[in-house]
């Protein structure tokens, strides 16, 4: 068995990212820049007032000065301000020339066009004034290659002058459940029957990812329909199965995949939940065959599905990230795969939850966090220190 970094590792090396597109703004939610986001113009192009009021000299003291005129969003002031001189100014106009602070209206006294200070005067050039270029200046990259793009990344690439943005064309993964005992959700089941769970758990959890799922209903342990649909779903990105994945004589993933023509690149990962993993290629395809216990599904999904996606997608980052906490109770040592507890993080502190079987899914959805305990971890007290993975990011993806 090789260790969960290793897997991942060997994994993401399966296959290079995919081709790139443009795409819209308004289309580009959870995808990956495939390439440094460069500023086309400078923000602000001009000093802009940051508030309502009056723009001035900051040499001509304390005034008094005659307005000459006033500057709009979107409808600046035309001419220069001199000495003695001011123009009406509003939040996120152009400062005229000549001018260079702007007073706040409550702390001016008009009459007619003159004004003088009723309040505070400034206390320095420039105050009130936003400077051109100080969010950002033309060819400043503003979103980095390998960022996943949220609402913020685009608000951004629009203001700098963008349109449409590089991204990897979707991935196209085929979500393959097996087992003879399978039903569909929602259909009665016989005592040697249960709900066929995985498929939809994947597909949601790979819904906000940018990827065109092909999903199938449950496939019977049968070694001829598993080798068809290998050679048929070849052509896809990713083919993830769940099910079959372990040595029993039902377990037909394995076999099916090598005499569909596919390749094992591993099989077994030093985990819990999630021993039986096995990572091929099938075609153009890499194969991933995941446990059919929904517990070990989820956390193999978490740990490897999702972050080839994303490596394919050009995220540069494309592993979960891993936070710490205290552990709310005592630890006991652990043996020599690497465990995830399910566990609720509350308070700041950590605490599993329910039975620590892989086919329990009732503990799985109360937990908000999985606690990861090393390979060969000694006992560990209350209040120390512990990793884990949040899980409400795993969940929906993106």
């Amino acid at each position: 068995m090789i260790s969960v970094e290793e897997a991942q590792a060997r994994i993401l090396a399966l296959k290079e990212p995919v081709e790139t597109e443009r795409v819209a703004l308004n289309k580009a939610a959870g995808r990956w820049a495939a390439e440094d986001v460069v500023a086309l113009r400078t923000q602000p192009a001009r000093d802009l007032s940051a508030m309502d009021g009056y723009a001035i000299r900051f040499a001509d003291g304390a005034g008094p000065w005659t307005i000459i005129g006033e500057s709009a969003a979107g409808k600046q002031f035309v001419g220069s301000v001199g000495a003695g001189q001011a123009v009406r100014i509003f939040t996120g106009a152009v400062v005229p020339d000549g001018a260079d602070t702007v007073i706040i209206q409550e702390n001016i006294a008009r009459d007619g066009d003159v004004i003088t200070v009723s309040g505070d005067a400034p206390q320095k050039m420039g105050q009130n004034v936003r400077r051109a270029g100080g969010d950002f200046g033309a060819g400043t990259i503003v979103v980095p290659k390998g960022a996943q793009l949220h609402a913020r990344h685009i608000a951004l690439a629009a203001m700098a002058g963008h349109g449409d943005i590089a991204v990897r064309r979707k991935l196209r993964v085929a979500i393959v459940s097996t087992g003879d005992e399978l039903v569909p959700p929602g259909q009665s089941c016989a005592e040697d029957q249960i709900p066929s769970s995985n498929g939809v758990m994947l597909a949601t959890m790979l819904r906000g990812m940018p990827v065109e799922l092909s999903e199938f209903p449950a496939v019977a342990d049968d070694l001829d329909s598993l080798t068809q649909l290998f050679r048929e779903l070849s052509g896809h990105d990713i083919i993830v199965t769940t099910g079959g994945a372990s040595v029993g004589d039902h377990d037909l993933i394995v076999p099916a995949l090598e005499a569909a023509g596919g390749e094992i690149v591993f099989w077994k990962i030093a985990m819990r939940p999630g021993k039986p993993v096995i990572a091929g290629r099938m075609g153009q395809a890499v194969a991933l065959g995941l446990p059919g216990n929904p517990v070990s599904a989820f956390v193999t999904a978490m740990l490897y599905l999702q972050p080839l996606i994303a490596k394919l997608s050009g995220a540069a980052d494309p592993l979960p990230g891993r936070l710490t906490a205290k552990t709310g109770v005592d630890l006991p040592a652990n043996g020599p795969r690497t465990d995830h507890l399910r566990a609720k993080l509350a308070d700041g502190a950590l605490t599993p939850v329910g039975v620590n079987d892989s086919a329990m899914l009732a503990a799985l959805s109360e937990a908000n966090a999985l606690i990861i305990r090393p390979a060969d971890v000694g006992f560990t007290p209350a209040n120390s220190e512990v990793p884990y993975y949040p899980l409400h990011r795993s969940d929906v993806s993106g």
